[in-house]
């Protein structure tokens, strides 16, 4: 599933060698979701990691979003994200979707913001971001499993 894995061979203790998978340094392509919301629809690839693999066990679901600090749409889960074995760090970038960790909350970020060891990067959007960062206030988006 890693695609653009590589192998590189490292001895062991008895002097002889096998093959051990080098992680690439972005996590490789899980799935897509939809988020519907409002007559528009944005679409995020997810990485593969153990919060968006527990993230998706949730799906479909309707979350609330809101703005906060003019960076970024917040929303919810019914339960936390797990994030056991999760990657945590992220220097948030136009399109990036995120975790949260302290507060459980999912981000969409519509703007750039600050690097936080409180982020796991849960993927990118590929379409929709405009019309996601234009929404003003509260409101609700379905997310669910796309193809």
């Amino acid at each position: 599933m890693a695609q653009g894995s590589s192998l590189h061979e490292s001895p062991d203790q008895t002097g002889t060698s096998k093959e051990l998978p080098i992680m690439p340094n972005r996590s490789t392509s899980l799935t897509k979701v939809r988020l519907k919301f409002e007559g528009h629809e944005a679409v995020v690839e997810l990485n593969d990691n153990p919060a968006t693999r527990d993230l998706v066990s949730m799906l479909p679901l309707t979350l609330k979003f809101s703005d906060y600090n003019n960076v970024e749409k917040v929303a919810y889960p019914p339960r936390k994200v797990s994030t056991d074995g999760a990657p945590f760090g992220l220097k948030p970038s136009v399109g990036d979707f995120a975790l949260y960790a302290p507060w459980g909350n999912l981000v969409v970020y519509y703007r750039s913001f600050q690097s936080s060891s409180d982020l796991v990067h849960l993927g990118r959007f590929i379409s929709g971001i405009e019309q996601l960062a234009t929404m003003e206030g509260g409101f609700s988006a379905h997310l669910e499993v796309g193809e």
